[in-house]
């Protein structure tokens, strides 16, 4: 069966071989993409700017606990791809072992932190007096449900290095479907507002969570047992240090979010539309890119095990072509998206609040600014997933890196003192360009060197 992969990974046609290898991707980020917009827009719908305003200020720990199921997932899939390579049997299932010791120890202790310290986490994340009540409440609920969510999204990459990805989709969207489900009946029919949408969305979180645990024995090529839960230094260090790369991406995403919720707030007060108002827009359209976000991540992903084979195998006219087509592809979505950003604005703020002309006005400025150079935003990502499948990872990083910590944090920081909100907004759009400039220039360098070395990619 592997000796059929290799053959399709290397023969195949590159543009079925990229639908095949993006679509499931495509979709598993999706799915989770709905716990996050499902709760803002029942909320929003219910409880109006404060309580989405609320949700986005403990968005950010959920981005923290997607962080360190990444760095847990990620590096125990890649370790024992590894160890079954080599023919290590038993350091593989070592590995899985350590690995839910890990996942377990991580989750129960930011779950522990989160409530605990939920307060100081609001303030921290964005909430503002007027939304801290709310905020504490469904941080201090969904957190319960943290060690299940970290559960699903480690799986996720667990569950696929044993050749089944197709059941960690089904494991979410049968989360994702209770949590839409249970939302209005929680938030409208038991009048329970934000408390009910955290309610929802845990329950969801449990559920999906518990059937992924539920797929151990179902295990075919590594296997669970007793004496492997024992930690072992180099097992686990192992596992963290190839998780660093995945760990770091969305430890970024956390810190940007962090940054930019504050600073929607700081300078939104001096708006007339006020802190609450604008981070709730700010909310609402993240929840949105994230939808976006997810095609880009898929078609990015999808390019790895095609670009990873052919490398090896040296058919370098494979790799060029692939990267050529997921280029041309970011760039229509990136297209289509920048399009939808800019027109559509107004109908995509209806989706969470009605009948409020301030905050479709102020929905419409976040969208128009922020995404005004979103036309370039999938290079980057392409490019990203390109080095770190052809064995340059701190190229990979570097890249992926680029738009919210080099660029994004600083330039926002820098703009929100020169123009207030509207500098704030506008350091996205000059973080996409520089990111794409960067992605190009290292692109570039890159495809000149197999040039000077004759390397014949363009037939």
């Amino acid at each position: 069966m592997a000796q059929a992969r290799e053959n399709i990974l290397g023969t195949e046609k590159i543009s079925r071989l990229l639908l095949h290898f993006s679509l499931p991707t495509v979709m598993t980020l999706m799915v989770n993409v709905l716990y996050n917009i499902a709760d803002q827009i029942f909320i929003g719908h219910a409880e109006g700017i404060y309580g989405m305003a609320a949700t986005n200020a403990a968005f950010p720990m959920m981005t923290i606990g997607a962080a360190l199921a990444l760095m847990v997932g990620d590096g125990c899939a890649s370790r024992i791809s590894l160890c079954l390579g080599r023919r290590e049997q038993e350091e593989a299932d070592k590995t899985f072992g350590n690995a839910l010791v890990l996942l377990a120890l991580f989750g129960i202790l930011l779950a522990v932190f989160m409530i605990f310290g939920r307060r100081f986490f609001a303030l921290l994340f964005g909430a503002t007096a007027d939304t801290l009540e709310m905020s504490m409440s469904y941080l201090g609920i969904v957190a319960l449900g943290l060690p299940f969510q970290m559960t699903n999204m480690a799986f996720t990459a667990i569950i696929r290095s044993d050749g089944n990805p197709g059941y960690t989709m089904r494991c979410m969207m049968i989360g994702a479907g209770l949590n839409v489900i249970l939302d209005p009946v929680f938030i409208f029919g038991l009048h329970m507002g934000v408390t009910g949408a955290a309610v929802a969305t845990i329950i969801g979180q449990v559920v999906a969570g518990i059937l992924c645990l539920l797929y151990i024995p179902k295990l075919e090529h590594f296997r669970f047992a007793k004496e492997n839960l024992r930690p072992s230094q180099k097992t686990c260090g192992g596992i963290l240090l190839l998780g660093v790369p995945s760990g770091c991406m969305q430890s970024a995403t956390a810190l940007m979010q962090i940054v930019m919720n504050r600073l929607m707030v700081r300078c939104g007060s001096a708006t007339i539309y006020g802190s609450e108002m604008v981070l709730s827009c700010y909310g609402a359209m993240m929840k949105i890119y994230q939808i976006a976000h997810a095609m880009f991540v898929g078609v990015a992903s999808g390019t790895q095990p095609i670009n990873g084979y052919n490398y090896g195998a040296k058919q370098y006219g494979r790799v060029w072509q692939t990267f050529r087509i997921a280029v041309i592809v970011s760039f229509v979505i990136s297209g289509v998206w920048f399009l939808l950003f800019q027109t559509c604005g107004g109908i995509m703020g209806r989706l969470f609040v009605e009948d409020t002309p301030l905050y479709l006005e102020c929905m419409k400025l976040v969208l128009h600014v922020y995404m005004m150079g979103f036309f370039v935003y999938g290079l980057p990502q392409v490019t990203a997933s390109f080095f770190q499948a052809v064995g340059h990872p701190w190229k990979s990083l570097l890249v992926a890196l680029s738009r919210q910590v080099f660029f994004l944090i600083p330039l926002s920081l820098f703009f929100a003192k020169k123009r207030g909100l509207v500098g704030v907004l506008a350091a996205a759009p000059v973080a996409d360009v520089l990111a794409f400039l960067l992605s190009a220039g290292l692109i570039f360098v890159f495809f000149r060197r197999w040039k000077k070395q004759g390397i014949r990619y363009i037939s």
